[in-house]
């Protein structure tokens, strides 16, 4: 794939980025950084539909705190919540979630992630009023602290919250939203989040054409990185429109 980072590109490019941090991280003994590369990488592993590694690396960074009397830097049960997420966990997840943003550090650093998180957690529980409350809460602490970083998919989950409450144009517009701010930033995973969700509203509401038409230029972006959950998806819905 083409790219630069998770945000900025492709989570295969990412992932080969990722892994030399931890690489380097260990390389030269300083255990805050490699501390901080594994939570980053926790977080890529998440992007990627990849829960058990993300489970794995998750455990190796609690022991290594432990073992350091090292403290984390932005709350660990936004991670832990995201992976039960992940596992289908639903209420498990959300429950994590919320103790995390209920905390004091949850309430500092990467919040809008922990909201994201949260809104993704109760949508898949189909709560969907409680999941556009998050994002609503979301998108209010971004314009105070003019973190972006999460806005497309906090515009997209939005959108699926209220197609998901049957308020179609409102749901149609959010994801379009999501759509023109993942452009804007060349972020191309989250492009592609967009552009599947948004392909499957209109190719149930019958515009079969128009979704593959939207979808499949995305798709056809990607070179590499099959095998992440996002590619399965959009693949598996292309199949279905056409």
């Amino acid at each position: 794939m083409r790219g630069q980072s998770c945000c900025a590109g492709s989570l295969a490019a990412a992932s080969l980025l990722d892994d030399e941090a931890l690489a380097l991280a260990e390389r030269v003994a300083h255990p805050f950084s490699r501390l901080d590369a594994l939570l980053f990488t926790i977080m890529l592993r998440l992007d990627r539909g990849e829960p058990a590694l993300a489970l794995r690396q998750l455990e190796a960074a609690e022991a290594l705190a432990a073992e350091q009397r090292l403290g984390f830097n932005f709350e660990p049960r936004f991670l832990q919540g995201a992976i039960l997420t992940a596992q289908g966990a639903y209420e498990e997840g959300s429950a994590c979630l919320r103790d995390g943003l209920a905390s004091r550090l949850g309430a500092m650093r990467f919040r809008l992630y922990g909201l994201a998180r949260l809104a993704e957690a109760l949508v898949r529980q189909g709560e969907y009023g409680a999941a556009l409350a998050a994002t609503i809460e979301g998108r209010k602490a971004q314009e105070g602290t003019g973190h972006r970083q999460w806005e497309a998919e906090l515009r997209r989950i939005e959108g699926v919250a209220l197609v998901g409450l049957n308020r179609l144009d409102e749901g149609q517009n959010a994801l379009t939203k999501a759509l023109r701010v993942a452009r804007r930033q060349q972020a191309k995973s989250y492009e592609l989040r967009a552009a599947t969700s948004l392909g499957r509203l209109w190719g149930e509401g019958g515009r079969r054409a128009e979704a593959c038409d939207l979808l499949a230029p995305i798709y056809n972006w990607f070179t590499e990185g099959f095998d992440t959950a996002d590619l399965k998806e959009a693949k598996g819905l292309l199949d279905e429109l056409t």
